[in-house]
């Protein structure tokens, strides 16, 4: 969420960054402007009304000492009661009515985020690793994985619905591999601390880090008395672990990674990447998520795009990281790279990792803070999350990448280990 001070300090420049994003901000910054402007109308009167009525509240405790009659002392103070009580619940409405256009506004770009409408003004940074030359007719990953017998897309329909698929044998044993492998090297090696949270999460979490009110229809939402939610991403639980609390800024960064299942309901999706493994309702993915300083995160958010890096680049994947322009930015995001896999299935780079800088807007709506000297005024911390990586997807860059002329595929050396040895998964005869 976005401070509301700044559409009174800083009105112009906030009103060109958010339009950097796209047309459709002005009504409900003009009326965003209205409500603030009738709540500073409301303040002061309503100050002073209850500063009057405490010194009424006095001369009715002198008359009554003095033994002198009160009644018109206390008619007075009906009235002021009832005039206070009405311009409370006008303020009320306002903060709700402001509170409301908030909660539907997306975070400011960074001066730094390319100025563009859409994916096709996204910007690439660099890339790492050639791409693989066959000299044979290349595989998608569903062929593979029929083929490999360790992906079966018609049982998940059959389990569940469309696009959910069932992973088999050395299928399943891969995508464990792999997230293990994940969460080693950024526990051992990038400091952060495993978490296994809930894959449920209440409204308060899903507001905090800006899932609703405005994206609901993208959640699968529990039914009858449960107001819960399944997560569509560890983010949204490792993003909430602090909220409410003022942190020790002494102990900042402080960063987490978790792997979970992640649930969307795709909504608006219909009809694109409908073969395959590429969206799916339901993926594992690891998570990183970090809490800085301000004057840190930008730093920290070059730091952990390298750690999600470090995975492509220990699995031999080729890959490239782009720059998302402010038209492309995800709703809380301040800035984002995105991290594109080479799949020669598709020939193309596809996303398997997107990481951000929220800056303040998810610790807003969460409300976590942070004392820079562990004591003093508390302010908002920063906030920052990306895939470390989306299981799924890797998956189908391992498969796409190491397949061999005679239909098996090898397993990339790091991931032996968590294979049990296993070194090439074979075709069915």
């Amino acid at each position: 969420m976005l401070d509301p001070a700044l559409f009174r300090e800083q009105e112009s420049d906030v009103e060109e960054r958010l339009g950097l994003r796209g047309n459709g901000f002005g009504k409900a910054i003009a009326e965003l402007r209205r409500v603030d402007n009738e709540r500073r109308e409301i303040l002061p009167a309503l100050e002073e009304a209850r500063r009057a009525r405490k010194e009424l509240g006095a001369k009715i405790g002198k008359a009554k000492r003095a033994g002198q009659p009160v009644d018109e002392f206390m008619a007075i103070g009906q009235r002021q009661a009832a005039a206070i009580e009405a311009q409370e619940a006008r303020l009320q409405k306002v903060e709700r009515a402001r509170q409301a256009i908030l909660m539907e506004l997306p975070n400011l770009p960074h001066e730094s985020v390319p100025v563009g409408a859409s994916e096709a003004d996204n910007i690439v940074t660099r890339r790492h690793g050639d791409r693989p030359v066959f000299k044979f007719e290349v595989k998608a990953h569903w062929d593979l994985g029929l083929d490999l017998g360790i992906i079966d897309f018609e049982r998940g329909v059959k389990l569940a619905a469309a696009r959910f698929s069932v992973l088999m044998g050395a299928g399943a044993r891969l995508a464990r591999a792999l997230a293990n492998f994940m969460l080693e090297l950024h526990t051992t090696k990038h400091g952060y601390i495993e978490v296994e949270p809930p894959f449920l999460a209440n409204p308060e979490s899903l507001i905090g880090t800006g899932q609703l009110p405005k994206f609901k229809e993208d959640l699968f939402k529990i039914s009858d008395d449960w107001d819960l939610y399944l997560i569509p991403t560890a983010e949204v639980p490792l993003a909430n672990l602090h909220r409410g609390e003022i942190l020790d800024g002494r102990e900042l960064p402080r960063k987490y990674t978790a792997y979970t299942p992640c649930f969307r309901s795709e909504a608006g999706s219909y009809g694109a990447d409908v073969r395959g493994l590429i969206r799916q309702h339901q993926f594992g993915k690891v998570e990183l998520v970090a809490y800085t300083r301000p004057e840190e995160s930008y730093e920290t958010l070059e730091v952990l795009t390298g750690h999600a890096e470090t995975v492509l680049k220990r699995l031999g994947l080729p890959y490239r990281v782009v720059a998302l322009c402010a038209g492309d930015l995800g709703f809380a995001a301040s800035k984002t790279y995105d991290i594109e896999v080479w799949l020669p299935g598709q020939q193309k780079y596809r996303e398997i990792s997107s990481c951000s800088n929220t800056e303040a807007f998810q610790a807003r709506r969460a409300n976590i803070k942070y004392r820079p000297d562990g004591s003093g005024k508390a302010e908002y911390v920063h906030t920052l999350n990306g895939s470390g990586l989306a299981v799924g997807r890797t998956l189908i860059a391992t498969l796409e990448n190491n397949q061999q002329a005679d239909g098996s595929v090898v397993i990339p050396e790091v991931l032996r280990p968590y294979m049990g040895g296993l070194e090439i998964i074979e075709p069915i005869r």
